[in-house]
């Protein structure tokens, strides 16, 4: 590998494989030599460990989870081209409980481990994070050496009786000359189809500079501004929508960072039906093992899937949204998605700190790290604030809502001739997307560990507000500050307390939406042409956040509630069908939902005989067609007789008719026998002029393609009338100028067989 001078560069990536041993054994202090042979040992990838449940790799402690193992070793070699590049070497690590690193058989590195040469039983001093927090420091520049390295790892138990260790590391080579090192970012902001902005900030003042291309090997343009700043912020223009790109970051003289995983691709042109992959989190930002948990798993259930939109549902980083607690509890825990994905927050109270001054003067951190679009860059009307705002994203219009601060000192979100409100009206008015999904903090049903029937503001919002959100027929509405999950079937109509909930008339479907086979189960099922038709409730407050009930629990209104396991929500929307899964801290999906729009139709279709049509299922998803047992979205059927057709999705939720009239063709042979060879083609047209109808007879000259065009006199194409392969012999034709769609006027028709054709002039009158 060849390092640039400029370049700080990731010598070990955290998450990569490590070799490990946990047998119990006693090790000694050859283990971590260079010229040991840890042929035999277990390889896996971190989050090394057990009993947090969010281990990559999950390590054994023994047959007694009363007397487990309390030493668990780990190697890794590296090759570094050339070690006096770097000044020196910034390590983070997680460790539960206490970990000793060795670099080339020399110690480098320990925490909460007590001093001396550590043996194989030694205990370790509790980790507090509980192994969720990435500790740093910082290494000398002769702690590695050009060649080949070996880091060698032991981790502790506190006892014999600790529920769970964890171990990551990574190390990253900062450049030789006093260059700059990254510490936060990169994260991507504001996209669109031809357009992003890509923010990170530096320890020290440089320009700014990101380099781009198609691969991750050849970034060749650039965009650049020579201000020497620590937050860098650069806005990249004339892109082409829904491409992937690879960038860099840094300055005009070092590269910070840029590898395949610096990645991201632009969004696709407004209206496009295909496939969006939409995360959201609320309350998130507390550095705790749920939220890091709740991440992972994620990451887990995505794969290699790009997220495509992430959502923010406010109280993003606890508890006062100060630029250090965003650091630490929301920057450096979501790094990796960051980079990668655009961010779309909602501001939550924690990020107002709580302060009514802030809830006037909005002046808080979030505001001066996000960059969002005021102006509509995105879509949707232009607010003229960062405070709210919409955009678009395939086919679905997303609207980001300030349920907290206030605007012009007094009105607030569910102030309904306030700012915020109006303009809420004016967008939702001009949207002609196929989804709607809104979002903020503070919810309108929820009795987890907040109350809506006793605080004003959850109150508010329910008795004011979310009338507006109905008339304009607004499909999934999502909000956090409840740090539980709760999640309402289709409803509409509920404005008053918890008591007066009527699941009769205010839940539109009896069924759980769940989609999967399971009793009363199918979609919900909105047609976008008629009046507003009801919208699904979602509170997914415990992305970091956890617990809290109220003696109410669960809301009436609510199909599921969970305030016990922590998750996340993962929406996939597809042409007219959106998909919801509630991902667990722990895996499992213990919630789902699925609606789509404009299904169960009936098409009739008339076509001649001999004709193929297309037949299309109206959903997305899995296909039986009858007759023919197809299960492809679409066939094309060429029926001689008039017939119907049905397809059903298999779970007696979705089904489609199709009837279809086979006509005769609009020609007829009169005459067939055995012409010369060198006989002429032969056409003729009457009555002509026309008014409406008229017969073209035509002779066929040999047998083969034959081609009938209508034409304008300027020789522009207007109509295909026949395009078939038919025998010798003459024919006939039957023009109707209404059922083929031609005005009046002067044309030709254009008879062409093989390689010979001829041409009529013919008037069509009104």
């Amino acid at each position: 590998m060849t390092v640039s001078v400029s370049a700080q560069t990731t010598l070990v990536a955290a998450g990569t494989s490590w070799k490990y041993l946990d047998n119990g054994s006693n090790q000694g202090t050859a283990w971590y030599g260079t010229g040991f042979n840890d042929a035999a040992w277990a390889s896996g990838n971190a989050q090394l460990g057990y009993g947090d449940g969010d281990e990559a790799t999950v390590v054994s402690y023994g047959p007694n989870s009363s007397n487990k193992y309390i030493t668990t070793y780990f190697r890794k070699t590296i090759t570094v081209a050339d070690a006096s590049l770097f000044t020196n070497y910034s390590l983070s690590v997680k460790r539960d409980d206490g970990i000793v690193l060795y670099i080339n058989g020399t110690e480098k590195y320990r925490s909460n481990m007590p001093a001396g040469a550590p043996a194989y039983t030694t205990l370790a001093s509790n980790a507090s994070d509980d192994g969720n927090t990435w500790q740093t420091a910082t290494l000398a520049s002769g702690s590695l050496v050009t060649g080949t390295n070996v880091l060698a790892v032991e981790i502790h138990q506190t006892a014999v009786t600790s529920s769970d260790i964890s171990f990551d590391l990574s190390l990253v080579g900062n450049p030789a000359g006093g260059g700059a090192t990254l510490t936060r970012g990169p994260y991507l902001q504001l996209g669109t189809s031809g357009s992003v902005y890509i923010r990170w900030r530096s320890n020290i003042a440089t320009d700014t500079k990101v380099n781009y291309g198609l691969s991750a090997g050849s970034l060749t343009s650039s965009v650049s501004n020579g201000t020497a700043v620590t937050d860098h912020e650069i806005q990249i223009t004339g892109l082409s929508a829904n491409t992937r790109y690879y960038y860099s970051i840094g300055s005009s003289t070092q590269t910070l960072q840029g590898d395949a995983n610096n990645t991201f691709i632009t969004s696709p042109a407004a209206g496009t039906a295909q496939k969006t992959r939409v995360w959201v989190t609320g309350d998130c930002g507390n550095n705790s093992t749920n939220q890091a948990n709740v991440r992972t798993r994620y990451e887990n259930y995505i794969g290699t899937n790009n997220t495509d939109v992430w959502l923010l549902l406010g109280d993003n980083a606890y508890s006062n949204g100060t630029d250090a607690e965003y650091q630490s509890n929301f920057f450096n825990i979501y790094s990796n998605i960051l980079k990668k994905t655009v961010l779309w927050p909602a501001p939550g109270n924690h990020d107002y700190a709580n302060n009514s001054s802030r809830q006037n003067d909005h002046n808080i951190p979030y505001y001066t790290m996000f960059t969002l679009p005021a102006a509509a860059q995105a879509g949707g009307v232009a607010s003229g604030t960062e405070a709210f705002y919409s955009y678009n994203y395939a086919n679905i219009h997303f609207v980001s809502l300030d349920s907290y601060g206030k605007e012009s000192n007094q009105y607030r979100l569910y102030d309904t001739l306030g700012p915020q409100a109006v303009w809420v009206k004016q967008d939702l008015a001009a949207n002609t997307q196929k989804w709607t999904v809104v979002y903020w903090h503070h919810p309108p049903y929820t009795m987890g560990s907040h109350n809506s029937d006793s605080e004003s503001e959850l109150v508010n919002m329910r008795q004011n507000f979310i009338r507006i959100l109905e008339r304009y027929k607004v499909d999934l509405i999502l909000c956090g500050h409840s740090h539980d999950y709760e999640r309402s079937k289709l409803m509409k109509g509920h404005y008053g307390n918890e008591a007066s909930f009527n699941a009769g008339t205010m839940h539109l479907s009896t069924s759980s939406a769940k989609y999967d086979g399971t009793s009363n189960s199918c979609p919900y099922m909105k047609n976008v042409s008629t009046p507003y038709n009801g919208t699904v409730y979602v509170v997914a407050g415990s992305a970091g956040q956890l617990g809290g009930t109220q003696a109410s629990f669960p809301h009436a209104s609510m199909y599921y509630s969970n305030a016990t396991n922590g998750g996340s929500l993962a929406l996939t929307i597809e042409d007219n069908r959106l998909d919801a899964k509630w991902i667990c801290a722990d895996g499992v999906i213990r919630d789902q939902f699925t609606i789509v729009k404009d299904v169960n139709k009936t098409t009739n279709l008339n076509i001649s005989s001999g004709q193929s049509t297309t037949l299309t299922a109206s959903w997305v998803g899995a296909y039986s067609w009858a007759p023919g047992g197809a299960t492809t979205r679409s066939i094309v059927v060429a029926p001689a007789s008039s017939i119907s057709y049905t397809v059903t999705d298999g779970l007696s939720c979705l089904s489609d008719g199709f009837n279809i009239t086979v006509s005769s063709p609009k020609y007829g042979l009169f005459e067939n026998r055995s012409q010369d060879a060198g006989e002429m083609l032969a056409l003729n047209i009457f009555p002509n002029p026309l008014s409406n109808t008229a017969t073209v007879e035509f002779n066929s000259a040999i047998a083969g393609q034959v081609q009938l065009e209508l034409f304008s006199m300027d020789g522009r194409k207007i109509k295909s009338l026949l395009d078939q392969t038919m025998d010798n012999g003459k024919y006939r034709y039957e023009l109707n100028a209404q059922k083929d769609g031609i005005v009046p006027g002067m044309y030709f028709i254009r008879l062409t067989c093989g390689e010979q054709s001829i041409e009529q002039k013919v008037m069509i009158m009104k």
